[in-house]
Order: structure tokens, then sequence, then C-alpha cells
């Protein structure tokens, strides 16, 4: 059995969630998101618990239900904390800022990189090197966060680019002249 798809979710009193068929609806003070849940499992809330159970032992049903359980408990803190995540953008003249819905960077290139910031998501950016994604959805904060950095990796030989706040980049040597 997946060790994580046994634990019981919690729910607090400021979330709603109901079950209609195979769909889970979460309700909180941040907003709404909905989750379909697979054929394989069974998912039940009684009393403030949400659980989820594998119709059957087998290797997919229990894989499914620990990936069911997760979603679900992402759900919930999301709608309740919301999640984000925080880009760094290192280099001489790169910048990024916000011009109404879409998000500019300035990363070296002969034209600025535009992204339309998604709906569901808010973009912000404290200072012209620093980008913070926030959303209710983890997946959707997460991927676009990631489609912002791979723009730019963060190089290992300066170390310029695009990178999450705390992530570290291995720097390489360069290359050396011999006489």
């Amino acid at each position: 059995m997946s060790r994580v798809g046994k634990k019981p979710i919690e729910i607090p009193k400021a979330v709603k969630l109901s079950l209609d068929h195979a769909m889970v609806n979460v309700e909180g003070p941040k907003g709404k998101l909905s989750f379909r849940v697979n054929s394989r499992v069974k998912a039940s809330s009684k009393e403030g618990v949400f659980t989820v159970l594998p119709f059957s032992d087998s290797k997919v049903d229990r894989a499914l239900q620990g990936t069911t359980r997760s979603c679900v408990f992402n759900m919930i803190k999301g709608v309740t904390d919301g999640f984000s995540k925080e880009l760094t953008i290192e280099g001489v003249g790169f910048k990024a800022a916000i011009q109404g819905k879409s998000l500019n960077l300035a990363l070296g290139f002969t034209h600025p990189v535009i992204f339309n910031v998604p709906e569901g998501l808010t973009v912000e950016t404290p200072k012209p090197t620093i980008i913070v994604v926030k959303g209710i959805d983890k997946v959707l904060v997460g991927q676009f966060a990631a489609k912002i950095r791979k723009v730019y990796e963060a190089e290992p030989y300066k170390g310029k680019g695009v990178r999450y706040t705390g992530e570290v980049v291995r720097r390489k040597a360069g290359k050396t002249v011999t006489k």
C-alpha cells in the first residue's frame, strides 16, 4: 500500500470539500479548485476527514492512491495558503518588469521576451531582478515559473541567467591558456 495514500487528510473549517461522482471540488478563502479522481481509486469524505482507497492491490492502483491523495492535499493547501515560487535574475542589464497582464524580460537577447500571465496567477517584481509567481494551483505556479526559467537557464561559467531563489549553480573553470 502507498504510505502517502494511506494518510487521511483533515479538512480545515474554512474549506468546503464536496464529492460529485468522480469530481472533487474544493472551495476556500482564496478560491475554488476541482480534480477528477481516477476510476481505479475510491475517494470518500466523512466528518472532516478525506480518505482515498484503491480498488485492488495492484501496483498501478496503489500509485494512483498516493497521487490522488497528494493532489487533493495540494488543492486544500492552495485554497487556504496559496503557493509561490521566487526566481532571481543574474547578469548585467538583465531585468524583469510587469506591463499590464504580461511579464517583460530583458535577458540580453536582441528582443524582449514577453509572457502573458495565465488566468489564476499573479506575478510580481519587487525588484527588477526578482520575479515572484503566486497562485492557488501548485501545478500552474510551478509550470509558469519553469517556463520563465527555461528562457535563459543559469549557465555554469559566469552564472548569468534565471534561477530559482536559493538554487545553487555549480560553476566551472574557464579555459586556461598554456605557454
